[in-house]
């Protein structure tokens, strides 16, 4: 059974919440790539934060599990990386999803206490943050992940007041979401998640989208991969690097950058009126410590899908790290955001 916890998000006046504390020097780290220097990762000296880095192993799942009966790991996800990449994911996510969303979630059956919100792999509650507060209405979200270590940080820095200035509270999940069926999400207003969809299998994504569709809610999925990157200024290696990380998000059957397409599909097989939004990373001089671990990650990637590229891509990484640091860089890193209509059921109410 998932652990449950409980929080209202009104603090005395003049109390401070507890924030997530920055990690000491060198805590949360690797000392080289995820993958390790030994197995085609990245050159001696290149830190990633892990989560920003490749799988440990094929296969390895990140902070939601959505099998049943996988043994417990070691979480993946370091809040460093998860703070670092907040305000790019804020900036990216399309808010041309709100109103078509807005006007849904005023159209479902009359609930009292108002909206309720699942967060499926919610990590720090990133989306929380950025949607809640968009929202008008009592809102009370379910936060789910496998890493309490994560579930704490979304608890302590959930948002308090929707848009309109009505409370929002939270409750944590911790376990197996892997029973994510209609009836796990009676009474569910919506479903959000973020950078999710591409780390999942396609029969993962169908159960997702029957459970919505049995629940007649509808989900918001921000910032799944599609498999492009531009690079300012070009490098002729950029087209290879691309290609062999495409290939690594498609191990073990995870959909990677072909996620968005076979939600689409999945979703739309269950009834449901889909809608997709650009929603790219644009980063330039003032992301400076976000680009650097960005392309050690995405760089560590494609060397361990390919380890025949280590040595051009060893030089690769130290000369855009270098232009980084300078501020001479420019990445856009291009995803998509899904908003799936399902029809209201009598039982989403």
């Amino acid at each position: 059974m998932a652990e449950a916890t409980v929080f209202s998000q009104h603090t005395p006046q003049g109390t401070a919440s507890p924030e997530p504390r920055p990690a000491a020097p060198g805590a949360g780290r690797e000392p080289h790539s995820a993958a390790g220097a030994g197995s085609g990762g990245l050159p001696e000296g290149f830190e990633v934060i892990p989560g920003a880095g490749p799988a440990q192993r094929p296969g390895e799942r990140p902070t939601l599990r959505l099998r049943e009966g996988e043994p417990e790991e070691p979480p993946r996800y370091a809040p460093e990386w998860l703070r670092l990449r907040e305000p790019a994911d804020a900036a990216a996510r399309s808010a041309e999803s709100l109103d078509p969303l807005r006007i849904r979630l005023a159209n479902l059956p009359s609930r009292h206490g108002g909206l309720i919100v699942h967060d499926l792999g919610c990590g720090t509650g990133s989306m929380g943050r950025w949607l809640a507060p968009l929202l008008d209405g009592a809102q009370h979200w379910i936060l789910h992940d496998r890493d309490p270590y994560l579930l704490h940080f979304a608890a302590v820095a959930s948002p308090r007041a929707a848009a309109d200035g009505s409370r929002v509270t939270v409750e944590t999940r911790r376990g197996d979401v892997a029973r994510l069926t209609p009836d796990a999400l009676i009474g569910a207003s919506l479903v959000t998640a973020s950078a999710l969809l591409d780390v999942l299998t396609r029969e993962e994504v169908d159960t997702l989208a029957a459970a919505c569709a049995g629940a007649g809610c509808p989900a918001l999925l921000t910032l799944s991969v599609v498999g492009r990157v531009e690079i300012t200024p070009a490098d002729p290696l950029d087209a290879e690097i691309t290609a062999a990380f495409n290939d690594h998000q498609r191990r073990s059957g995870l959909l990677g950058p072909d996620a968005v397409g076979a939600a689409c599909e999945a979703f739309a097989a269950h009834g449901a009126t889909v809608h997709t939004y650009p929603s790219p990373w644009r980063l330039g001089p003032d992301h400076r410590e976000l680009t650097a671990q960005w392309l050690r990650g995405w760089v560590g990637a494609a060397v361990e899908q390919r380890p025949e590229l280590r040595p051009r891509a060893d030089r690769y990484l130290a000369e855009r790290l270098e232009a980084c640091a300078a501020g001479e860089l420019r990445v856009v890193v291009h995803h998509s955001d899904l908003l799936a209509l399902s029809r209201p059921t009598g039982g989403a109410g």
